[in-house]
């Protein structure tokens, strides 16, 4: 059986959320957000203290972009994934991806500085500048999504699960608001899937059974 470490809607997010797509058992171990501060032994599991960590029988992985490509190609070719014979494969890995470096990565930057550092260290000046550098690059996205429903290949895929993975955190920020027209109706179309809803049920049930707050904990970022 798969074990996924997660914290409550970080990027391990993603991994769960397919899972739920697919139907796959699993078993999901919660973390206090960020572990590598407030569980030091997790550690002996990812020396790099980061959500996710996932193990299937030999494999593990610590990235959540390439662990939606493992488990689509694994249990679900030709519909969560794309083939290479698609003509959509290039897009299909492009958006995979663009969703977690382009879009992800400086709204960690905004979580950090903005929330998560101890007052005297945050800096509202970076929160800010990593705000408007996302919303720049996730309005590359509207006229694709004004013109079809999904990113790719006429159908929900793994790339999917990536990009609105970003979404999900960028709601959390209020970033949402700003969010243009078709990407706001996108965002609106992949909350209601059933696998989408499933996995926040899942997250929440998981960390009352096991005592994890669903909030992540202020100041919680030692200097590195």
């Amino acid at each position: 059986m798969i074990t996924l470490y997660h914290c409550v809607s970080a990027r391990s997010f993603r991994p769960l959320w397919m899972l739920e797509e697919l139907g796959q058992p699993y078993e999901l171990k919660m973390l206090p957000f960020p572990p590598r501060a407030l569980d030091r032994s997790y550690l002996a599991i990812n020396p790099l203290g980061t959500v996710p960590a996932l193990f299937d029988g030999a494999t593990r992985m610590t990235e959540s972009a390439a662990m939606c490509q493992y488990l689509a190609a694994k249990a679900a070719p030709g519909t969560l994934d794309v083939s290479v014979d698609e003509p959509d494969f290039g897009a299909y890995l492009n958006y995979l991806h663009f969703g977690e470096a382009t879009l992800t990565f400086p709204q960690t930057l905004v979580l950090r500085y903005g929330r998560f550092e101890p007052a005297e260290r945050r800096s509202p000046q970076v929160a800010e500048d990593y705000s408007k550098w996302f919303l720049s690059r996730l309005r590359s996205l509207e006229p694709l999504l004004a013109a079809q429903e999904f990113l790719c290949a006429g159908r929900f895929t793994a790339a999917d699960v990536s990009v609105a993975y970003a979404l999900l955190l960028a709601q959390h920020l209020g970033l949402d608001a700003k969010f243009t027209p078709a990407v706001a109706a996108y965002w609106q179309r992949m909350q209601a899937r059933p696998g989408f809803q499933r996995a926040l049920a899942a997250q929440q049930q998981a960390a009352a059974q096991q005592g994890i707050s669903v909030l992540p904990a202020p100041d919680a970022l030692p200097p590195d």
